[in-house]
This record gives C-alpha cells, sequence and structure tokens, in this order.
C-alpha cells in the first residue's frame, strides 16, 4: 500500500515537473534577451531563492563527505548543465519550439547508452520498446515543423549538442544526489552552471544588466517555475527513480511544450502534433508500466 502510494506521489511530482519545464520555451521565446544571459539568471535567481533552504546545511560539511573524484564530478555536472542552458536555449533563438524538441527528445538514449557503459546498467527489451514508442512520437511530434534552412538546421545542431550536455548531467550527478542532500546538490550545480555562463558572457563582452523590467520578471520566471518547480523537483527524484526513468518523463516535453506554444504563443498545431503526442505519452507509460512488472516480480526496476 505504501509503495503503491509512493508511486501515486511520483507520478504528480513529475507532471509538475514536466509540466514546469514546458513552460521554460515559452519563457525563452518571450524573450530578447540572449540564451547566455537567460540560462545565467535563470541559475543565478534560484540561487538566491533556495538559499533560505540552506540554513540547517553546511555545504562545507557535505563536501566533506564526498572524495575528491566526486567533487569533479559534481563540478563536472554543474558544467553540463551550464552547456546544456546555453546550447538549448541559444537553439529557440534558430527554430519553433517543437523544431528544437525532436533532438532534446533523443536524452532517454544517450542516458541509456551512457549508463551501460559508465555504470553497466542494461535495458530490458521492453524498456527498450517503450523508449522507441517515445522517441518516435517525439519526432512525429516536431516532424511537422523542422525547418530545411540553415538556419533551421543550426538551431538542430544546438539543440542536439544541448541534448548531450543533458544526458552528461544526469549521468554524472546521478549516484552524487544519493549521497548528499538534493537541495545541497541542487545548490551546487546550479551554482557552477551559473558561473560557467557568467564566465561565457564576460569572454563575449556580452551586456549583462541593460535590460527593461519585462525581461528582468522573465529571468525570475525562468528560476522559479522550470528551475525551482522542474529543474530542481527532478534532482530530487534522481536519486530515487534513476536518469533513465527522469529522462522517459521528459520526453514528454515536447508535447507538452507544443501545446503551450499553440496557446501561448500562436504556433500551429497540427495532426502530426497529437498523434506523436498520443505514441509520447504510450511510451511512457509502457515504461512505467514494464518497471511496475518487474517490481512486483522481484527485479531490479528499470533505470
Amino acid at each position: 500500500m505504501k509503495e503503491t502510494k509512493s508511486v501515486y506521489v511520483n507520478a504528480i511530482l513529475l507532471t509538475i515537473g514536466v509540466i514546469s519545464i514546458g513552460l521554460s520555451s515559452i519563457f525563452i521565446k518571450w524573450s530578447s534577451a540572449p540564451a547566455s544571459v537567460l540560462g545565467m539568471y535563470r541559475l543565478l535567481f534560484t540561487l538566491v531563492l533556495i538559499t533560505p533552504m540552506l540554513r540547517k546545511l553546511s555545504l562545507r560539511a557535505v563536501l566533506k563527505e564526498l572524495s575528491r573524484k566526486e567533487i569533479v564530478l559534481l563540478i563536472l555536472s554543474g558544467i553540463f548543465l551550464g552547456l546544456h542552458f546555453l546550447l538549448w536555449m541559444g537553439s529557440l533563438a534558430y527554430t519553433s519550439v517543437a523544431s528544437s524538441m525532436i533532438l532534446l527528445s533523443l536524452q532517454p538514449v544517450f542516458i541509456m547508452v551512457g549508463s551501460f557503459f559508465m555504470f553497466k546498467e542494461r535495458t530490458t527489451g521492453g524498456g527498450v520498446l517503450a523508449l522507441s514508442v517515445a522517441v518516435i512520437g517525439s519526432a512525429v511530434t516536431a516532424w511537422g515543423d523542422v525547418g530545411v534552412s540553415s538556419k533551421a538546421m543550426y538551431g538542430d545542431v544546438l539543440s542536439l549538442l544541448g541534448a548531450v550536455a543533458s544526458s552528461l548531467y544526469m549521468l554524472t550527478g546521478q549516484n552524487l544526489v544519493r549521497k548528499i542532500p538534493p537541495i545541497a546538490y541542487s545548490y551546487i550545480v546550479f551554482g557552477v552552471g551559473g558561473v560557467v555562463m557568467l564566465i561565457y558572457n564576460l569572454v563575449q563582452g556580452v551586456a549583462l544588466f541593460e535590460y527593461d523590467s519585462k525581461e528582468w520578471l522573465l529571468f525570475l520566471l525562468l528560476a522559479i517555475v522550470p528551475t525551482i518547480f522542474g529543474q530542481m523537483l527532478f534532482n530530487r527524484l534522481l536519486g530515487s527513480l534513476g536518469a533513465t526513468t527522469i529522462s522517459m518523463v521528459i520526453v514528454a516535453e515536447p508535447a507538452v511544450a507544443i501545446l503551450l506554444a499553440a496557446f501561448l504563443l500562436n504556433e500551429q498545431l497540427t495532426l502530426l502534433h497529437g498523434v506523436g503526442g498520443v505514441l509520447t505519452l504510450l511510451g511512457i507509460e509502457l515504461f512505467f508500466w514494464f518497471k511496475q512488472m518487474m517490481i512486483k516480480r522481484g527485479q531490479k526496476s528499470l533505470r
């Protein structure tokens, strides 16, 4: 009974998380600020907002519990997060919301391959089937909006590299978030990611402060909605559910983002969007069905 309740709670939290991160593309589209500035303030504002949560937690004590190798991995995780925001948020300046998602949704594939080589984790045939259905659904969802111009192609490349960076971020953090408090993990990686983008902006000579009130409001919304209620929520669930499970749920982001873009950005919805959305959700449902079957049989769950 307790396990069933936990499944429902996780499902609710994952739903909140995927809707929250789906809104990030809307906020980015509404902004005219450079992607590197959006990403930097998104993370740095988040640090300010969550600092009160660390009152009873010593980051120095947390770091003392980690080995030198684990500290390096923690820093790398933050760097990969910063690179993910820089690349993916940058892709939205060159293509539509839907088009930017087609390659970003390949995260589970990269994570599944990375988990095999890094942790020797194997995904069952059922997990591969569910993964394939979800990724195909995500591809179908965005297919109608895929551009053929060089500008759109550049956006696709940025989105692909962003997916790789996001996958590396989750893989490097999967074991660390089980060892240290999730809030401490989030605080450190957000700080590292924010510093990475600050350095990028300083080197490139990007303006840091010359923005109007609308832009500052969007910076704040990016920190509150997709970061605190999205990224941080996923960080908290990463240790218990695993990188593959989290990435499978994130596959639903294209369907959520495209639906939101239709209402908030007047981007056109097509039959392909509907069919792809159904396939994506079916793939995710299959994944969790296979996972629950394995738990009931006493086998190691899909991660």
